[in-house]
């Protein structure tokens, strides 16, 4: 990693600013660097030329903070306060001082972290009436922002194929670094069949005013529930990609929360919006769009593998394979239901990520759906006797039934899916299939076996470490192994046996080989 900008140490000193705040951090994106100071955000732009942007003179960047600062205010009015200059006085760097500016910042309201949607996410804090209030928020911004015939034409193929085009020649250099060149070709060629195959769409959206001077990159890390919904961090720097489509829009947060393994969310959002602003023809695009969107997602994280004051490589390069995996899946045209079945301890789970990440499947948890239908927390133990509380018959039925109904979703919008559970139960399994021949999406079952011994010290180490959404245990092992109907019901085509002591690598690879 190279060493920050001179700039950048300056303002990390307290002196620097006029409130000489206790703590600063830092944080960066690929096109700023943004200083948390307690009550205030710093903003500072790149001196960066990425194609699709140009920072490259203090003149740009000191127009750019005002453009962030105008078309932020739209959304978030409170928030975005002003643009203040950094100069240097005394030999000292100093924001909001006297003297010739040597660079700009966008000064905001700080929010706190804390209750930012991509962080309540993950703790199950985001309800569909969360969303819904979104959608609420968005369609009367998008009911009331501007639209012209210049931004209208930005709706149109010319634009939308400029667009498509410059992610792929952006993103050739990562091929097979963030993404598969099979996956890279598959997403290109689907992507050219959809716009030529629905061409008058297109036209008839341009046509009914639907291209709108829209926010541009609605994903959760930009939406606060403080005080109210605060939907922040538009884009400024490219007016083509701001002006699109409002079904881009609404794809964009609804790929995100699919991300996330909230299709009941996603759902509801788009359920939402649709009710609000009467626009039903925006579902026909929805998948396109969402595509579209994962991949620029997959684009920008893959562009900081090249940023020399990045350090965390590793998790861009999964942020970025995690998105183009999304994007990979909504163009599939056959969706596929995959279950695991399995003792507890066999390693299900870690089977159901793996090949999510790989395969680009959406998991759909029985532990994560249990928890969240008790209300409690994914990490919250419940450590009942077996068959007993919130495992008992009537509340696994309850689980099932949601799973069940969460994957109809899915796989009706064309996504694959993996229940991760047991399945100790035939019926379970059968209807699974059941589900998968009257969506007609592809179906396997995947049976995740090991010895005794290690699926023992598996158990005893997951409770040593914490952590683990499970409360399987040893003590329940012989219970649930007496109470589980074996896998007679399916030809071999359709059942796929694992011995998951085995590395991840090879199971991926079985099973990949096993669906295609």
């Amino acid at each position: 990693m190279s060493q920050p900008p001179a700039l950048v140490k300056a303002l990390l000193k307290p002196e620097a600013y006029p409130h000489h705040p206790q703590k600063i951090e830092l944080v960066q994106t690929q096109m700023s660097f943004v200083f948390l100071t307690g009550n205030h955000v710093y903003k500072v732009k790149k001196p960066v030329d990425l194609g699709y942007l140009d920072y490259t003179t203090l003149e740009k960047r000191h127009f750019f903070c005002h453009q962030e600062l105008e078309l932020n205010r739209r959304l978030c009015p409170e928030i975005y306060l002003k643009v203040v200059p950094i100069v240097r006085s005394g030999g000292q760097i100093r924001i909001e001082g006297k003297g010739k500016p040597v660079e700009y910042a966008v000064k905001m309201r700080q929010l706190p972290r804390e209750r930012m949607m991509d962080n309540l996410l993950p703790l199950n804090r985001v309800t569909e009436e969360m969303v819904v209030k979104v959608a609420e928020k968005l369609a009367t911004f998008h009911d009331k922002v501007k639209t012209s015939s210049e931004i209208s034409a930005y709706g149109g193929l010319d634009t939308i194929m400029i667009n498509t085009e410059e992610n792929f020649a952006q993103t050739e250099k990562y091929v097979d670094v963030s993404i598969p060149s099979q996956k890279y070709h598959h997403i290109r060629a689907y992507t050219d069949n959809f716009i030529k195959t629905n061409t008058s769409m297109f036209h008839k959206r341009v046509k009914d005013g639907r291209i709108k001077d829209c926010h541009g990159d609605l994903h959760a890390a930009h939406i606060c529930f403080s005080d109210g919904i605060h939907i922040y961090d538009c884009i400024e720097f490219n007016d083509r990609f701001r002006y699109c489509d409002v079904a881009s829009e609404v794809a964009f947060l609804a790929m995100d929360l699919d991300r996330y393994q909230r299709a009941d969310l996603s759902q509801a959002f788009i359920d939402a919006y649709v009710h609000l602003s009467q626009d039903k023809e925006l579902l026909q695009l929805l998948n396109f769009y969402k595509g579209y969107r994962a991949y620029v997602r997959g684009k920008v994280e893959s562009f900081k593998l090249d940023d020399p004051y990045i350090s965390e490589k590793e998790a861009a390069l999964a942020a970025a394979q995690g998105y183009f995996n999304l994007a990979y899946r909504y163009t599939k045209e056959k969706p596929l239901l995959l279950i695991t079945t399995g003792l507890v301890g066999t390693g299900k789970t870690i089977v159901a990520q793996a090949l999510s990440r790989s395969l680009g499947l959406t998991v759909v948890s029985s532990d994560v759906t249990r928890k969240r239908l008790a209300g409690i927390l994914p990490t919250e133990h419940r450590f009942e006797q077996f068959g007993g509380g919130i495992y008992s018959e009537d509340f696994s039925r309850k689980t099932y039934d949601e799973m069940f109904a969460q994957a109809s979703q899915l796989l009706s919008k064309g996504q694959s899916v993996v229940l991760d559970a047991s399945f100790k139960k035939r019926q379970d399994r059968l209807r699974a299939r059941s589900l998968a021949e009257e969506i007609k999406a592809d179906f396997a079952v995947i049976e995740c076996i090991s010895d005794e011994e290690t699926i023992k010290n598996r158990l005893v180490q997951r409770l040593k470490q914490g952590g683990s959404v499970s409360d399987g245990r040893w003590e329940i092992f012989e219970s649930q192994k007496q109470d589980f109907d074996k896998v007679t019901e399916f030809p071999p085509q359709n059942h796929i046996i694992l011995d998951t002591f085995q590395p991840m690598s090879n199971i991926v690879k079985i099973v990949s080989e096993r669906i295609r």
